[in-house]
């Protein structure tokens, strides 16, 4: 299967940064909440420590899962292209290039931060709007 586009490196960038904003604010809202509940939280205080465990490991097992099969897939098409590049030398085709494996492993990084991003923006949303106390 041979490559037929180049990967744009903006979007992967653009989630970096809004994860990097993101997650912070998330980290100290959460952290303050911590704080302020002590050693008796309320109920509401035990449901989100509870969510923030429960989404950590579901983004963290959505994102290994997609990035293990877009590595398969990227597999894939490298083999492909390695073997008509081998049995078909007269097709003028070229093998895979480092621009190839670029593009995979963009693609498996895209994959891998788009559940943890989705997940750090929406925390970021709602917890912007929730008050402490």
């Amino acid at each position: 299967m041979p490559f037929r586009h180049k990967r744009n490196i903006m979007p992967l960038i653009v989630k970096a940064a809004e994860l990097g904003f993101a997650a912070p604010q998330v980290v100290a809202h959460r952290v303050t909440r911590m704080a302020m509940a002590g050693v008796s939280p309320t109920a509401r205080d035990r449901n989100e420590f509870r969510r923030m465990g429960t989404e950590k490991i579901a983004a963290f097992m959505e994102s290994w899962s997609a990035m293990a099969m877009e590595t398969l897939r990227a597999n894939q098409a490298l083999i492909a292209s390695f073997w008509s590049w081998i049995w078909s030398p007269w097709l003028d085709r070229k093998p895979c290039t480092t621009s190839h494996l670029h593009n995979a492993a963009l693609g498996v990084l895209g994959k891998g931060i788009a559940p943890v991003h989705r997940r750090a923006v929406a925390n970021a949303k709602r917890l912007t709007r929730t008050r402490l106390f």
